[in-house]
């Protein structure tokens, strides 16, 4: 019979297109580790990227909108958790390993800043080199919290992002789902906001997905589904991702560039600005030169927004002195009294 694990490696090569990456052929980890009786090596290293500190933060970090008070507005963590049902839909299709489909989709964007793609934005015009998500996403998982995840994950994390080449098919399934994710979500969260409405849309797109936000979501998914069956070219046909493109390109223009979501980003980068200003300067006693950067980039990406506000407020807003609680003048009397 053998252990669970191996029962499930089993399924693996009997189950899983010839395109599949195998847990079990895994190019492996930078540490080795002795192997789990109950889980694959997929399956573990999404375990290790759930219970992370990193994940955790998702949260409280902002898609699109910040420090939205509507509880109905997409975060980076709901974010994440939608590119993994969508690329989860997918590799459940096509017999791809799902297991290693879930667990690059819910590490794809353990790096990413507070305040969204303004935080990523200011902290790469701040950087020498630049500063780009994916790639501290990376050092998240391999240096931060030093998770030890297989290969194929951290290269699955790391092509996420449009343009770069993914080594499997899990991770072009997630590549393409963060793209239909977003670009979904985003349409119904400003819809939500009163910035466009579903009749804004382009003509051509309304009438190629229809109107409905669930049918237009499920055409994507279901053209990538048909054109990639027995295939190990992940992609969408020519038609389908033409008017997603259109989709996308008109969501910059009318939402991610110059909309009522962006009036905040200037105060948003002025608080990036400020405490990487200030984290600098701090570290110039503490330690050596060519590590401050590198410091203070890994602790500024890493915050929240409400963390990012919070040590603004600490450093540049005066604070009124605190009145004594209930509590503290009790004891006082008390003590006027023995």
């Amino acid at each position: 019979m053998g252990t669970i694990r191996e029962r499930l490696e089993r399924l693996e090569a009997q189950n899983l297109s010839k395109f599949a990456t195998k847990s079990f052929e895994t190019e492996g980890r930078k540490h080795p580790v002795e192997e789990c009786t109950i889980r694959t090596n997929f399956q573990r290293d999404r375990d290790r990227i759930i219970h992370s500190k990193a994940f955790r933060r998702l949260k409280h970090k902002t898609q699109v909108f910040l420090s939205p008070f509507d509880d109905h507005f997409r975060t980076r963590l709901t974010h994440t958790l939608e590119v993994s049902q969508i690329a989860r839909t997918i590799s459940r299709a096509l017999a791809l390993n799902e297991d290693l489909t879930e667990a690059i989709a819910l590490g794809h964007d353990l790096g990413h800043t507070p305040f969204g793609h303004c935080g990523e934005g200011i902290l790469n015009q701040l950087v020498e080199g630049g500063f780009r998500h994916n790639e501290q996403s990376v050092r998240v998982v391999e240096v931060i919290e030093d998770l030890n995840l297989c290969q194929e994950t951290i290269d699955g994390i790391y092509t996420h992002s449009w343009g770069l080449k993914p080594k499997t098919c899990e991770a072009q399934v997630v590549q393409l789902a963060d793209k239909i994710a977003y670009i979904n979500h985003d349409i119904d969260d400003s819809i939500r906001a009163g910035i466009i409405s579903e009749e804004d849309l382009p003509t051509e797109c309304q009438k190629y997905f229809t109107s409905d936000k669930n049918k237009r979501l499920s055409k994507m998914i279901n053209e990538i589904i048909s054109v990639s069956e027995n295939s190990p070219n992940i992609k969408m046909s020519d038609e389908c991702w033409n008017y997603t493109t259109l989709l996308r390109e008109w969501m910059f223009k009318n939402v991610y560039v110059d909309s009522p979501a962006k009036l905040e980003e200037k105060k948003t980068a002025r608080i990036v600005c400020e405490l990487y200003k200030y984290y600098t300067e701090f570290l110039e006693n503490h330690v050596e030169k060519e590590k401050i950067i590198q410091i203070v980039v890994d602790y500024i990406s890493g915050m929240t927004d409400q963390y990012a506000i919070e040590k603004f407020k600490d450093l540049y807003i005066p604070r009124p002195i605190q009145a004594l609680n209930k509590d503290e003048a009790i004891f006082r009397l008390i003590k006027k009294y023995q």
